[in-house]
């Protein structure tokens, strides 16, 4: 029964432990796990180090697709459009989410090791051909499919290892886990602005597969399941999840954010260039919103363990919803270093702890297959939000509108998050969770 449940008195537990079991067929296929939780020491601390290089290697890399899109749209790729350019890191995206499905579902049946490395080996050969496109169509396929599905296949399990060995403290190890995402992309812009200069951009990308080379090592040193295997009934999709009506408007309030949430950090590094900012320092735009994400992420993942995820994601998504508004209207450097600074440090509080809610909402040998439906779902907002967002500054002529829908989008999804949170807790505001 997973504790949240237990917690709320406000909730049916009869009901709640029926929706629980129909989540996990056939039972008696399902193996007897320790119900421990080492919660620290060596080994769970090194899963950690694990994950930390795993985001690294993935959503780092998906979060500094500002500074390839700023150089496409200025050298490589100037004759399309930013809407058109844009697919490429949205398709990126939306694959590392996409495939999530696939690996939570092998992982659940004790699938990893293989998996992982054949994926790492991958990601490294394919960064290197980055440098050798030279058309749109080539950067789509490398850069944007087959890259995505790379990093899918090493990130999709990552989260639920880390679930496998921690309990007490999963928001704390969730949120250092994600700040690898933002070390990653805070590391990797500013080193693929500084080096394309001096050694041009087919050496950079040889330089940035040196980089993962090493970060794909140690992840798959360290990353080990802990739980073993189970039989679940179902296809890839764990559908019967969704009869659980806190899961399901979980799901839907991820997927209504993610239509904005990618959106000032994709455009930031280009709407400062529209500003008079030199392009030089743009990319540090990026590297600042990064770096303050690993933060927002770290710093909540504690608070989180304290006062409850959900108690901490909706202010933060809520401040994140409301920088988003102000970012078309700031004209200055300092103003937007402030801008990046606070939506980093707010998106950070989002994204480190998006996984942790649906964590409790099922049993622990599932939760592979759970966290891949809801990556999958998501990818699709996250594929189609940053076109979106491109295609309306192409009809405006500035971000202003743009900065309007990817705001509400925000707002909309903390509206739903928020009845999510009265669904477990039983209370509009307090409770734990």
């Amino acid at each position: 029964m997973p504790e949240i449940r237990n917690a709320v008195p406000a909730l049916d537990s009869s009901q709640a432990a029926s929706d629980f079991k129909d989540n996990i067929e056939p039972k008696e296929n399902i193996a007897t796990v320790d119900a421990t939780y080492p919660d620290g020491g060596l080994r769970a601390w090194l899963i950690v180090v694990g994950a930390f290089f795993s985001t690294f290697s993935t959503f780092g890399y998906v979060n500094s697709w500002g500074v390839f899109q700023t150089h496409y749209q200025i050298h490589l790729l100037k004759d399309s459009s930013s809407s058109a350019i844009s697919w490429i890191g949205s398709i990126q995206i939306a694959l590392t989410f996409g495939t999530a499905v696939l690996m939570g579902r092998l992982f659940d049946n004790g699938w990893f090791a293989l998996p992982a490395a054949t994926a790492s080996v991958a990601l490294v050969v394919l960064t290197v051909l980055i440098g050798q496109c030279t058309t749109f169509w080539e950067f789509l396929l490398c850069q944007g499919f087959a890259i995505g599905i790379a990093s899918g296949v090493i990130f999709g399990p990552t989260l639920a290892i880390v679930s496998h060995w921690f309990k007490r403290r999963r928001s704390t190890a969730m949120g250092i886990v994600a700040a690898g995402s933002s070390v990653g992309g805070s590391v990797i812009p500013i080193m693929v602005q500084r080096l394309i200069p001096e050694i041009g951009f087919a050496w950079t990308t040889r330089v940035l597969a040196l980089l993962l080379m090493f970060t794909t090592g140690i992840l798959n040193l360290c990353l080990k399941r802990r739980l073993p295997p189970v039989i679940t009934s179902g296809g890839i999709f764990n559908w019967k999840a969704f009869k659980y009506k806190p899961f399901s408007l979980y799901t839907l309030a991820v997927f209504v954010c993610f239509f904005g949430l990618y959106t000032l950090l994709t455009y930031i590094d280009v709407s400062a260039t529209n500003a008079g900012i030199a392009p030089s320092f743009d990319v540090y735009l990026l590297a600042i919103a990064n770096a303050s994400s690993g933060g927002g992420r770290i710093m909540t993942g504690v608070l989180a363990d304290r006062i409850g995820c959900m108690s901490v994601m909706i202010p933060g998504t809520l401040l994140a919803a409301a920088v988003t508004y102000a970012w078309p209207f700031a004209q200055s450097l300092q103003s937007l270093v402030a801008i990046a600074i606070v939506y980093g440090f707010a998106s950070g509080i989002f994204v480190g702890l998006q996984a942790v809610p649906l964590i409790h909402m099922g049993d622990i040998s599932d939760v592979g297959r759970r966290t891949g439906t809801l990556f999958s779902i998501l990818s699709i907002s996250a594929l189609a939000g940053p076109p979106i967002s491109g295609a309306i500054a192409s009809a405006t002529g500035d971000y202003k509108a743009v900065g309007y829908y990817a705001g509400s989008t925000m707002v909309v999804a903390v509206a739903i998050l928020w009845y999510v949170r009265y669904l477990m807790t039983g209370r509009l505001f307090g409770g734990k969770f």
